[in-house]
């Protein structure tokens, strides 16, 4: 996963979409397909981190700003 961690937000993203063209094709074998969703799930679960991250970020400055 450091890999992953290297990458932007809007790298994985567009990664993942990426995967996701690959996978709707036809002619993909059994194995690249299974390669490309762990890819997937791994970036899948990057993005949704970084998300909640930035989400906890945002209620943090909120509350700051509430409190004075």
């Amino acid at each position: 996963m450091a890999e992953k961690e290297r990458l932007s937000f809007e790298e994985a993203l567009k990664e993942l979409e990426s995967i996701v063209q690959k996978l709707e094709q036809e002619d993909i074998t059994l194995e690249d397909s299974v390669k490309l969703y762990e890819e997937g799930v791994k970036l899948s679960r990057f993005c949704t981190e970084t998300l909640e991250q930035a989400e906890l970020r945002i209620e943090q400055v909120n509350e700051a700003n509430n409190e004075e």
